[in-house]
């Protein structure tokens, strides 16, 4: 049995509809954000330019009133710290990392689906 771990971050109302949205758009239900948003920070992790993305989503913590909890394989919450060390490196100042890479991942994954020339 896979080991997961819960964790919460809050984002903007409309980030978190458009979250919604895109969950049942893609075909997961209600009951899959979990496993989409854990696909969206996978994805993330692997840009070269991550923490750049990760600093321009700090810049966007206004109005963060909706909390969403997540269920992440231990593995990827291991890669998750890892990534904070890379990070905190280029950005020692930033508060809240850990979010703000999910976060991150999230606006990556709604606007690279918006933007896709091949669907």
């Amino acid at each position: 049995m896979i080991k997961k771990v819960m964790t919460s971050l809050k984002l903007q109302k409309t980030l978190h509809y458009k979250l919604q949205q895109q969950v049942i758009s893609d075909g997961y239900g209600m009951r899959g954000k979990s496993t989409w948003v854990i696909e969206a920070i996978e994805r993330f992790l692997e840009l070269p330019d991550y923490p750049e993305l990760v600093d321009i989503a700090d810049e966007m913590v206004d109005n963060l009133t909706e909390v969403v909890s997540i269920r992440m394989p231990l593995e990827l919450a291991d890669r998750i710290e890892k990534a904070l060390i890379h990070i905190r490196r280029h950005y020692p100042a930033m508060e809240g990392v850990k979010s703000n890479v999910i976060r991150a991942s999230i606006i990556q994954r709604l606007i690279r689906v918006s933007t896709s020339v091949t669907e």
